[in-house]
């Protein structure tokens, strides 16, 4: 998905000779605290709650912020660049320009987040797992090999990171619920699991039934 095709088409940016009242009226509205500013289709950059805090509600804009911030992704960009931005800049809305950096429009946190559900299969059923293991040991193709033997498919999966060691988490949701067997074949290939996550409300039951038995046979 690239950027031009999450554009909201409710919020209008404001030109720098509007007043601080009208931006302040808009970011309550529409729950932000950032607006764009555009000026002949050229923008000029985002007016924020801090920047409005001490003016006058009859204030333009331009008085209250003369050199705006500039954060903004250009429309070709993918969708993991507008959630990179909208983090590190801690934005509740993302500006989209042309090539030419004439203003298009801009990504709210809401397209963001339902985007982030689609990309992920949130809202497909499924089992969740998440797997920790050294980073060289890392391979996508045996997990999914693994979770492909046992008649089910990884919908999504992603990677977290640690700074302090080269150690990585996979998280992965599959396509089936009960997920007790994909997690037994993890654990006779000596994969460390740090967590499962299943919508099934009786697979703990289960799990925990067959741990039950294994106990009891071992000490027989």
């Amino acid at each position: 998905m690239l950027a031009k095709g999450l554009l909201n088409r409710f919020i209008s940016p404001l030109k720098p000779s509007d007043c601080s009242a009208m931006a302040l009226s808009l970011m309550d509205e529409h729950k932000v605290w950032h607006w764009p500013v555009v000026k002949e289709e050229k923008y000029m950059g985002l007016i924020t709650e801090t920047d409005l805090a001490a003016t006058k509600s009859d204030q333009s804009l331009e008085s209250c912020k003369p050199s705006f911030s500039r954060p903004y992704i250009f429309d070709y960009q993918h969708f993991y660049d507008v959630v990179r931005l909208a983090a590190e800049q801690k934005l509740s809305l993302v500006p989209v320009l042309d090539a030419k950096e004439s203003y298009l429009g801009c990504i709210t946190t809401e397209s963001i987040m339902l985007e982030m559900a689609t990309v992920s299969s949130v809202v497909q059923p499924g089992g969740i797992i998440v797997l920790e293991m050294n980073e060289h040991d890392f391979s996508l193709a045996e997990i999914a090999r693994i979770v492909e033997g046992n008649d089910a498919k990884i919908l999504s999966s992603y990677i977290t990171t640690f700074y302090d060691c080269k150690r990585i988490q996979i998280t992965i949701k599959v396509n089936r619920i009960d997920i007790s067997p994909i997690i037994q074949t993890f654990n006779r290939y000596n994969y460390l699991i740090v967590a499962f996550f299943s919508d099934e409300s009786k697979l703990d039951d289960l799990l925990t039934r067959r741990y039950d038995s294994l106990m009891n046979y071992l000490n027989v």
